[in-house]
């Protein structure tokens, strides 16, 4: 999800929720769709950051090892 654009088609955001494309025209439709909703032109774009935080995506990613270098570590001084 993190090398997605800064917003998604309707169709990408609808996969990304698990419903298809004719449950997300309809909740946005009634207002119900989980996150905003741009309208450029006659399509819908989705902005990720949005989309990832209704999916409880936090806003970058996270790591389970710290990415400084371990100065005590094989390979210090390197």
């Amino acid at each position: 999800m993190f090398d997605l654009p800064v917003a998604v088609d309707l169709r990408t955001a609808a996969r990304a929720l698990g419903i298809g494309s004719t449950t997300a025209y309809r909740l946005i439709r009634n207002n119900e769709f989980p996150c905003p909703v741009l309208r450029v032109g006659g399509r819908y774009r989705i902005p990720t950051n949005e989309l990832m935080r209704a999916l409880g995506i936090e806003d970058g990613p996270l790591y389970s090892v710290d990415l400084e270098l371990d100065t005590d570590g094989p390979g210090a001084g390197f």
